[in-house]
């Protein structure tokens, strides 16, 4: 690892003052689960690290009945997983989480890192797009808001300068009826990344689709919102012929690509699958599984 200064500043001024003075050299340092490594392996040499850790104002995670749920950049996957509110009124975003990585990278990595590493295969964009997650970012130019689906720019490409910082994630409270669901599908059953990521958000009404997003993760550059999918829903019941012609629908959206993990025609047939997997979730519980089978996260064969 080639040598780097380093700053840990404690307020959200004084890192934003650091990273605008030091310009492509620096970077910020949250869980670090990804850029240590990285320099580790010599992929990435920074000239300096800006410790963001000490930030109150990346903070907290809080819900309010009006405004949503509040995620500070630095919340890690495992106080999303721990937190009542997200378990009772989020569940499909704390079971994404659960999903994630091992113990020891949940209790690291944060929330803020997860994002703005942009990884294609990433657990959290998902469920959180369909959710209707938006991100809050602050710069030398001032604070702005961007809708989490616009936040991706391509792989490993948030919509975030040189110079900003994402500060939070925000959430609109559930709306009744809202049945939100992630699946994942990966070779092994745990620790690993997924092949294809689904996740539906729902809302039903006397039984009938009022609002439907699906979002599909591994399957694009970037987490892709099957819009057409959703639309195909709304003004009807989840009945297996509506489902299968999302699914379907969700199949033509995805642009896959063949690598060492999966051909592009295995992951449309598992956005297929997954995508009437978790819709039948919602038709038949009317509510998210906390223990959803093993075929929901690695299906063998």
């Amino acid at each position: 690892m080639k040598p780097f200064d380093y700053y840990a500043p404690t307020s959200l001024n004084e890192a934003l003052g650091l990273l605008a003075e030091q310009g492509r050299r620096a970077r910020a340092l949250a869980g670090g689960t990804d850029l240590l490594l990285k320099m580790r392996a010599g992929r990435l040499a920074p000239g300096c690290l800006i410790n963001i850790k000490r930030l109150p104002e990346l903070r907290g995670l809080s819900y309010d009945e009006t405004q949503g749920l509040r995620l500070g950049a630095l919340t890690t996957v495992a106080e999303i997983m721990a937190s009542p509110d997200v378990c009772s009124r989020y569940p499909a975003l704390a079971h994404a989480a659960a999903t994630m990585a091992s113990v020891q990278i949940r209790n690291l990595a944060t929330v803020g890192g997860n994002l703005c590493n942009a990884a294609p295969s990433a657990d959290l964009a998902p469920p959180l797009i369909a959710l209707g997650a938006q991100v809050h970012i602050a710069g030398p130019r001032g604070e702005r808001s961007v809708a989490l689906e616009e936040f991706f720019l391509g792989p490993g490409q948030p919509a975030r300068a040189d110079d900003e910082l994402l500060v939070a994630l925000t959430l609109p409270p559930p709306e009744r009826g809202l049945t939100a669901v992630y699946l994942k599908h990966t070779p092994r059953e745990a620790m690993d990344i997924a092949i294809v990521g689904v996740a539906t958000a729902v809302t039903l009404n006397d039984g009938v689709c009022i609002s439907a997003r699906i979002v599909l993760g591994a399957v694009a550059p970037t987490p892709l919102v099957a819009r057409e999918a959703g639309e195909a829903l709304i003004g009807r019941p989840l009945e297996e012929k509506h489902i299968a012609e999302a699914a379907r629908l969700a199949v033509q959206a995805a642009r896959p690509i063949d690598d060492v993990r999966a051909s592009a025609w295995y992951r449309r047939e598992m956005v297929r699958v997954l995508v009437q997997r978790a819709l039948g979730e919602v038709a038949v519980n009317g509510g998210f599984t906390a223990h959803p089978d093993p075929l929901s996260q690695g299906e063998r064969g």
